[in-house]
């Protein structure tokens, strides 16, 4: 077994130019890690016994591995076969100190007065979504990303969140805020993997770019497309809307990798400033 430290601790993040997303060694961020020659065949990678997006770059096979909002700190591992062999590649995860986000929700039923039925639906709900995480394709991932629909960010993700003053779940994905009807456009190519209504998700549409790189659209007014539509980069899933649990009409985009939710900012990091900005032009 080869064992090999890769030492990131003065080095929280590093971007890769191309068509590779930003790294960042941070509980929700992504390593991307080297793990063999890109002229050979690509190594099977897994992290946590989950298969890895492994990607060419720049004569170089990566891998690109989603680190759980969870994970500890300190050295994580994964595993690489090649040729019959095994190896290990270590890597460090630093701190990030999420910040606090605190939203009243008006409607009662979508925080803590579910009905039996309501609760019945919701279980279902997850066991479908946990179905659709577990696509794995061995397709070439295509990870290069642009936002999904023209707004302004309007909560980051991993924020540690409140509803009516009740801790939840860290937020696990990105929100741009944009009109009722705004159109939401696939970032890369894909297939659809899921569309329908969810209870706390409302319409949603699920996207496999390739290789457990997992994409979903939240609280969509409309979906435009179907379970099995091959997508490219730019063709419209849906629109923008409120349905679900929500305080207003924005997108709730998620990314997966290798089953994680990872920051999807990471994807689009050259487009954040512009989206950003438009916060502080509203509020001038």
């Amino acid at each position: 077994m080869i064992n090999k430290i890769i030492g990131l601790w003065l080095l929280p993040w590093f971007c890769l130019a191309g068509q590779l997303p930003d790294a960042s060694l941070v509980p929700g961020g992504i390593a991307i890690l080297p793990v063999g020659d890109g002229t050979k065949p690509a190594p099977k990678v897994f992290y946590h016994g989950n298969r890895v997006l492994v990607a060419e770059h720049d004569g170089e096979w990566q891998a690109l591995v989603g680190i759980p909002l969870s994970a500890p700190l300190g050295s994580h591992g994964i595993d690489i076969e090649r040729d019959g062999a095994s190896s290990r590649l270590d890597f460090n995860v630093a701190d990030k100190a999420y910040p606090e986000q605190r939203l009243t929700i008006q409607n009662k039923r979508m925080v803590d007065e579910m009905t039996p039925e309501d609760l019945k639906r919701i279980e279902a709900e997850k066991i479908e979504m946990a179905r659709i995480k577990d696509t794995w394709s061995e397709r070439d991932a295509d990870t290069s990303f642009t936002a999904p629909v023209d707004g302004r960010l309007s909560s980051l993700f991993g924020l540690k969140r409140f509803f009516n003053e009740a801790p939840r779940q860290p937020h696990n994905g990105l929100d741009i805020a944009a009109g009722t009807g705004t159109a939401i456009n696939a970032p890369a190519a894909a297939t659809v993997i899921g569309a329908g209504n969810y209870f706390f998700n409302g319409n949603t549409v699920f996207l496999d770019h390739g290789q457990g790189l997992i994409s979903a659209y939240l609280h969509m007014s409309r979906i435009s497309v179907k379970i099995g539509q091959q997508l490219k980069a730019g063709d419209r899933l849906g629109d923008v809307g409120a349905t679900g649990r929500v305080t207003g009409p924005h997108l709730h985009w998620i990314v997966y990798l290798n089953k994680e939710t990872v920051d999807p900012a990471l994807f689009i990091g050259a487009d954040i400033p512009r989206l950003a900005a438009r916060n502080q032009a509203e509020h001038k």
